[in-house]
């Protein structure tokens, strides 16, 4: 009897658990292949189960990918579940480089509300967080190493900026960082690439306070908070003001109040020190539409999004922090502390039921930043002129081209750039020892009727290798006005030169003359300074280099020139923020070196000792047909500097490995925002 009932029990036991065992490992099975979850999600909980508000958001993962409502979900790279002795969390977690969304430079993952409502309708968002780690690298003295984001509110329409981002920061070595909140201004007008933000220290420091070079932190705020050290923020939205209520444990709880519908930042005279001190150095000094963020949708963001990338900060000294990111490596990154991550407790919103759709944000935004933008979709002349790249190769039509090489578009944090790269050694045209990627205008036209080209650019690169004796070495053309007769030589070209180890490099231009006669082996140029040193200071040893100029630009500094070519007359026009602007006239039809008296100085330092010493046409480049280059033409070769030491550099070529070139810094990079070519005008 005792037996029987012994048998009947164990094999109904055997059962039960076999069933259990069977359903648990399908079940899980099911679970890896849907979710992919990390070993640290050991809990057995999914974050939906610790936090239950993810209904009302589509997660945005750290490779830039929006899967969704993540109910039921988690990822073993950037969203899943952990536990310590203060309870269950949902981790967020993102590095300092991959694929991104929308425009941004930074990675995230990151909850986006799938409802927006307008700054006067009711809304809430309130969590509780502890920040686990941020970049171990970067540059100190750009304000958002360090840094990442904790919650926001966007806006999904207009400029689409936010009024709100809630930052921890901490600088490496410190036991404690920094929780300040930001506001961005609506920037007045269509061109919001001069918006700007300012930053109210909560605990700590606030955004502005920077290193003072690249490896020196400031000290150690006294009342920071720590890494795994908890905090709690709340955001309500109330009739068009914004009530920020910020608290932790052993801190002081701090209240701010903001309005999102009339702005304090309308003139001028409202612009704050800080923004001063930190952004109008960048050309970032936008006004605010008086109304504000009046009548957008708004909506909130919370979770990890990384302020710290590895773009180079001669790009942007706000937003680019020049940190480690092993190429993308996502996991190299994570090995060595270049990520961001953000342990949540608790979180939740309340909206009201005015809140509408935000689908129209996910349409424009997903998937953005893997789609090509065309050059001629930032600059709209495209149509105007075909390219030489940096390879050798002509395109004609460049209004749908472009090649990640050579030519192509980039975003610098406030606005997209069409970029033009080449290297020191390549293939090029017939008459130069120099590669290009530069654009060539398809119309011809005589000095006397005249064209203008304008462009606003920004030099990333020159090659950090060459010889200093030589003019031409560290520089390149942004500009031209070429010949397409007699001798096609070039009445006008727009340099920028630096040596290594300036921070600090030369704008000037040339003139080049048209020399009588059919023998053009005398031609020489004269060259005329507009911030910095003219072409003809050079060092007096190879790696000898002259002092740094005072006055000059920086590499990633913004200038524009305007060439105004009108009745045979050339007006030029040079504009920096920050730098005197200069302007120049050069009479294209009668030259004013018909002479050998009349040559000047500079010519018989730099040419003359190389046997260039021809006197030019009286009529210069009267009836001869001109057109107009723009991009990034690489003055610096690898031709040997005895045969010619104005021209041949000695740089390093990596014998024509482009690759190489650009790995090592042994090329030139231009970027331009704006430009413009046409027909000559009347003179101002």
């Amino acid at each position: 009897m005792n037996f029987k009932i012994f048998n009947s029990v164990s094999v109904h036991y055997l059962f039960m658990m076999s069933t259990i065992l069977l359903f648990v490992g399908c079940k899980e099975n099911k679970k890896q292949e849907s979710t992919d979850i990390s070993e640290n999600a050991a809990i057995g909980r999914s974050p939906n189960e610790i936090i239950p508000f993810f209904q009302h958001w589509n997660l945005i993962l750290g490779d830039g990918s929006n899967v969704g409502q993540a109910i039921d979900y988690e990822n073993k790279n950037f969203f899943y579940t952990a536990s310590d002795d203060q309870g269950d969390w949902v981790v967020f977690k993102t590095p300092n480089a991959g694929n991104t969304h929308g425009t941004s430079n930074n990675t995230r993952t990151e909850l986006a509300q799938l409802k927006k409502w307008t700054p006067m309708t009711d809304a809430t968002m309130k969590a509780t967080l502890k920040v686990m780690n941020v970049s171990t690298t970067g540059d100190a003295r750009v304000a958002s190493t360090y840094s990442v984001v904790v919650g926001q509110i966007h806006s999904a329409d207009g400029h689409e900026n936010e009024p709100l981002k809630i930052f921890y920061k901490k600088f490496p070595g410190h036991e404690k960082g920094s929780v300040f909140w930001h506001y961005e201004i609506n920037t007045a007008g269509d061109d919001n690439s001069k918006r700007w933000d300012y930053s109210y220290p909560i605990w700590g420091y606030d955004f502005s306070v920077v290193g003072t070079d690249e490896n020196t932190y400031p000290p150690e705020p006294v009342d920071g908070i720590a890494l795994g050290e908890e905090f709690t923020y709340e955001v309500v939205i109330k009739e068009g003001m914004m009530y920020l209520t910020f608290t932790s444990e052993g801190h002081e709880t701090k209240k701010f109040t903001k309005n999102l519908i009339s702005s304090e930042y309308a003139n001028r005279s409202d612009m704050p020190e800080q923004t001063k001190k930190l952004f109008v150095p960048i050309g970032q000094d936008g006004l605010e539409r008086k109304e504000a963020y009046t009548g957008e949708g708004l909506f909130f963001k919370l979770g990890t999004y990384n302020q710290t990338n590895g773009k180079d900060p001669k790009i942007n000294k706000v937003w680019c922090s020049g940190a480690e990111t092993h190429g993308g490596d996502l996991q190299k990154q994570y090995a060595d502390g270049n990520y961001a991550e953000v342990w949540f407790k608790s979180a939740d919103i309340t909206i009201s039921d005015d809140a509408i759709s935000n689908a129209g944000y996910f349409e424009a935004n997903d998937g953005l930043s893997t789609k090509t933008v065309y050059p001629n979709e930032v600059i709209l002349f495209m149509d105007k002129f075909k390219i030489l790249l940096g390879d050798g190769k002509e395109v004609e039509d460049i209004t749908q081209f472009e090649h990640k090489d050579f030519f192509f578009t980039v975003i610098d944090g406030t606005r997209r750039w069409v970029v033009y790269k080449t290297p020191n050694s390549g293939v090029t045209s017939k008459n130069s020892s120099n590669t290009r990627t530069e654009l060539h205008e398809k119309r011809e036209w005589l000095p006397e009727e005249g064209g203008k080209l304008t462009g606003t650019c920004k030099v990333m690169q020159v090659s950090i290798s060459g010889d200093a004796r030589v003019a031409a070495s560290y520089s390149t053309v942004v500009g031209q006005i070429h010949s397409g007769e007699g001798h096609e030589n070039e009445p006008l070209k727009i340099f920028y030169k630096k040596f290594p180890g300036h921070t600090k490099g030369s704008v000037f231009w040339n003139y080049e003359i048209n020399p009588v006669g059919d023998d053009n082996s005398g031609r020489w140029e004269h060259s005329y300074a507009v911030w910095g040193n003219d072409m003809s200071v050079i060092g007096k040893g190879k790696s000898d280099f002259p002092a740094e100029p005072k006055n000059g630009i920086e590499l990633g500094e913004e200038f524009s020139y305007e060439v105004n070519v009108y009745k045979g007359i050339m007006y030029l026009t040079f504009k920096s923020e920050n730098h005197e602007t200069k302007t120049f006239t050069k009479n294209l039809i009668s030259s004013e070196y018909v002479k050998k008296s009349d040559f000047p100085e500079q010519m018989k330092q730099l040419f003359a000792p190389i046997g260039q010493d021809a006197v030019e046409r009286a009529t210069a480049y009267s009836g001869e047909l001109n057109y107009f280059k723009q991009g990034a033409y690489n003055q610096t070769n690898g031709k040997n500097p005895e045969a010619n030491m104005v021209w041949f550099s000695g740089a390093e070529t990596y014998g024509g490995d482009i690759a190489k070139q650009y790995e090592n810094g042994c090329y030139t990079e231009v970027w331009f925002r704006e430009a413009t070519v046409g027909q000559g005008t009347p003179p101002k």
